[in-house]
């Protein structure tokens, strides 16, 4: 059996953990190296698991692999994924694609030139309830959409996170363009018009924390989410994603996170604790990539995607700065 091979580029955020995780688990792939200029940050995952170190990405990509996974700084992305492309690797990327609408678009257009495929991570589409909301909606279930609410409410992250020049943005940025990413998914329309606020309101940082962003589809369809850090450290798991679907003949409700137990335990006193026994996001994120990847086929959610949600973000700072609609020219 041809082993996919594939190599990792940066550690910066923590999804590469789990995707790494999968990769392993799966018989017909091998981790080629991982690259990282923090050689300590990678040890558990590199030389502790006897997976070749590079301190230097450029050297990694040197290796004959199929394909890469990036997950660095949001700033790294375009400069890391240009390179890939011209190495000739697909590519898995970190969310947000990019930080500016010309690099997301140079980045697109170096995978087409070069004959690669880039993919947006984007692993809130893999969420059981999310899939089953999308089969009901193209069935007809709840007929034409007509309103979504929904938020993604989570912990902050911290580090780079926080500085504004390797992030681009904090959670306005940081969560907008997951739900943003469903919410186009599920009307099959673009945003044409954002209006947002962002404010700072739960921690001493100079970046926003909390926000407000309201949407327009092309086709009618109105929206609004909250996209914030305001769950605190004893929140039982990272945030939520959840996404109320009004429609012309029903209602659909999705809470991503409700495949848990609550357990309760003499250990740990008061402190109540979620159990999650749902699926892995990750893994299906990760495992769609991989088969797209040995089928020859198409990846389930390209960099196209990735760029319309992320322009959605761009411009609700846009609009929060200015107190204005800002409105976006449809792309093709």
């Amino acid at each position: 059996m041809n082993k996919i091979k594939v190599g990792f580029i940066s550690f910066a955020h923590m999804h590469a953990a789990s995707y790494l995780k999968v990769m392993l688990d799966r018989e017909d792939v091998e981790v080629v190296g991982i690259a990282d200029e923090d050689a300590e940050r990678v040890r558990p995952f590199s030389v502790d698991r006897g997976i070749p170190y590079y301190a230097d990405y450029h050297a990694l990509l040197s290796e004959p692999l199929d394909a890469v996974v990036i997950c660095s700084e949001n700033a790294r992305h375009a400069e890391i994924t240009k390179r890939a492309a011209q190495a000739g690797k697909h590519i898995l990327c970190e969310k947000p694609l990019g930080l500016t609408e010309s690099e997301m678009l140079e980045m697109i257009q170096a995978c087409k030139d070069h004959g690669v495929q880039l993919m947006t991570a984007f692993p809130c589409r893999y969420i059981t309830s999310v899939q089953q909301a999308k089969q009901a909606i193209d069935a007809g279930a709840i007929g034409d959409i007509l309103a979504m609410k929904g938020t993604n409410r989570g912990t902050m992250p911290g580090g780079w996170f926080i500085d504004r020049e390797q992030s681009g943005g904090g959670a306005v940025l940081d969560h907008t363009v997951h739900v943003m990413d469903l919410m186009h998914w599920l009307t099959g329309s673009k945003v044409e018009e954002v209006y947002a606020h962002a404010e700072t309101l739960y921690h001493d940082t100079d970046i926003d924390d909390a926000g407000m962003v309201h949407v327009r589809f092309a086709n009618g369809v109105v929206g609004v989410l909250d996209p914030s850090w305001s769950r605190n450290r004893n929140f039982p798991t990272w945030g939520d994603v959840t996404l109320e679907i009004v429609g012309t003949k029903g209602v659909l409700n999705i809470d991503s996170f409700a495949q848990k137990n609550d357990v309760f335990s003499d250990v740990a006193g008061k402190a109540a604790a979620w159990s999650f026994w749902g699926d892995d996001m990750d893994g299906g994120l990760v495992n769609s990539f991989v088969n797209s990847i040995r089928d020859g086929k198409p990846v389930e959610i390209t960099g196209e995607d990735g760029y319309n949600s992320a322009r959605v973000a761009i411009a609700a700072y846009e609009s929060a700065s200015t107190k204005r609609a800002v409105k976006l020219k449809l792309q093709p």
